[in-house]
């Protein structure tokens, strides 16, 4: 049985950030960013550097996101990407988006290295590989993507391990880094520079005039000329539908003690179940980090299954690895697999958005805060056009916004049709489940106690029904990726409003 501690992600157990205080009044500044991850923070220290006047809130806690949770490998390569953006993209496009993705790796080294920021900066080299026919046949399409975008790589027939290999691309002088070091380093010049940050702080309106007015939660109002909205997924819509344009998807990671030779290299599958591995500074030893077990939020196996895939697969192939932390994370894919950065809206050109980061949001984060500083900034070149969140591509996002939102509608139906087969007296401690209560759907959670939390299911979003997440003891709509705690408490949107509580008053019906 895991301790609370050993759920959480290892980069947020073993960096401390300072607290910020909440939003205590109304004030005005020049920019106000919504969200403290990666994408956030570094618009933030990218306009507080030109001397703009910026302010960040954060609904919870600085880096308390997928920032918080990543596998943290910073490169150019993800997955195997190239030959699909050439077909969707062409030769211009896709070559644009390595170098901008390029170029956000040579800033953050150039920055860490410039700044001398400790935060276990390692060079290292990117490997995909194939393990399979139908893989290997998607990798050789990959090194010719290579070849017409002229991208530096290696090949290899065999990986450092024991796993079954057909070729892999290696895609070099890429990097890697403890997260919540970096940014707490970045944190520390902000504030230096004079920006504001504030955690417990949640937007939850904006109102556009001559100036724009960010809403918090609290009643405190921010006046101001531009917003960044990096809170992972967009708090406010713009009217530009995101919940209809982006997939949320979930994944495990787990991290040790790594006792054999280091061999270098960040490794990724380009299969469909993904396993994901790389080496880290772990206490004045080395660690390794194994992800994967991808799956579309509130669908799927219960949490623990895939933790126990993720374990067998190490033992298998890498040998006894005692794993001390174990997390999930999520992120969100777009319909073309390009992130959305740039005005949320036509409507809305001084609402500026990142999100969509597909799990690499190391890199696209920091491309998506040079982006936008250069648009606030009156600087922004032809190429940002590549990722304004307006653009729909006919192929492959009308198959798309029908595959997605096809399997909303299934979700919704089925959530409304099935009848609980458990009562909520029939509920065993520390259980959670739909459960029949005086002849009503419900979601209850029986704690060791016997203590009951019960909650309406009905996701406040788009009212799908959320599903029961056993591990994280989670309520997770499998429509758009809202999560809820045990009391109906919003952990990730797109929700706005936490889920109705129902009393049950010790009846259990």
């Amino acid at each position: 049985m895991h301790k609370k501690s050993e759920q959480e992600a290892y980069w947020r157990l073993t960096a401390k950030l300072p607290d910020h205080p909440p939003l205590s009044e109304s004030r005005e500044t020049d920019v106000v960013v919504v969200g403290g991850g990666i994408a956030g923070i570094t618009t933030a220290y990218l306009l507080c550097q030109k001397g703009v006047r910026v302010t960040v809130v954060e609904a919870s806690e600085i880096v308390s996101g997928t920032t918080g949770h990543t596998t943290a490998k910073i490169t150019a390569q993800h997955g195997a990407i190239y030959d699909e953006l050439l077909h969707h993209f062409g030769l211009e496009g896709a070559r644009s988006f390595y170098e901008k993705n390029q170029q956000a790796i040579d800033w953050i080294r150039n920055t860490v290295s410039q700044k001398q920021w400790e935060c276990d900066f390692e060079t290292q080299d990117a490997w995909i590989y194939a393990d399979s026919e139908a893989t290997i046949q998607q990798l050789e399409k990959e090194q010719h993507a290579y070849d017409k975008l002229d991208i530096p790589y290696k090949h290899a027939s065999k990986l450092p391990f024991d796993i079954h290999c057909d070729g892999a691309l290696i895609m070099p002088n890429q990097a890697q880094f403890h997260p919540t070091r970096y940014i707490s380093a970045m944190v520390e010049e902000i504030v230096e520079m004079g920006g504001k940050l504030h955690e417990q702080t949640k937007a939850v309106d904006i109102q556009e005039g001559q100036e724009i007015q960010v809403t918090m939660e609290n009643g405190h109002v921010l006046t101001c000329q531009h917003v960044v909205v990096a809170s992972h997924f967009p708090f406010y819509d713009g009217m530009g539908l995101y919940f209809a344009k982006m997939k949320p998807e979930r994944s495990y990671l787990m991290a040790g003690h790594w006792k054999e030779k280091d061999p270098g290299g960040m490794y990724i599958s380009i299969d469909q179940t993904v396993r994901s591995i790389r080496f880290f500074s772990m206490d004045g030893s080395r660690g390794i980090l194994v992800g994967g077990e991808p799956h579309s939020t509130g669908q799927g196996e219960p949490t623990d299954h895939h933790f126990d895939v993720l374990q067998k697969f190490t033992s298998t192939h890498l040998g006894k690895v005692d794993f001390t932390y174990r997390w999930s994370s999520q992120d969100y894919t777009t319909l073309d697999k390009l992130p959305y950065i740039g005005a949320i809206s036509n409507r809305h050109p001084r609402i500026l958005v990142a999100t969509g980061f597909r799990k690499w949001g190391m890199t696209q984060g920091t491309m998506a805060a040079h982006l936008i500083s250069e648009r606030i900034l009156g600087t922004s070149t032809p190429s940002s056009d590549l990722f304004d969140p307006s653009r729909f591509h006919a192929d492959p996002a009308l198959k798309k916004v029908i595959s997605i939102n096809s399997d909303v509608v299934k979700h919704f139906v089925k959530s409304k049709l099935e009848i609980p087969v458990i009562t909520l007296k029939q509920l065993p401690l520390g259980a959670g489940a739909h459960v029949n209560w005086n002849g009503q759907q419900i979601g209850a959670y029986k704690d060791e106690s016997g203590n009951v939390h019960a909650v309406d299911t009905t996701c406040t979003h788009l009212g799908c029904s959320v599903n029961w997440n056993s591990s994280e003891k989670s309520w997770d709509c499998p429509c758009h990726g809202s999560r809820f705690t045990i009391k109906g408490e919003i952990l990730e949107g797109p929700a706005m409003k936490p889920l109705e509580v129902i009393k049950t008053d010790g009846c259990e019906g």
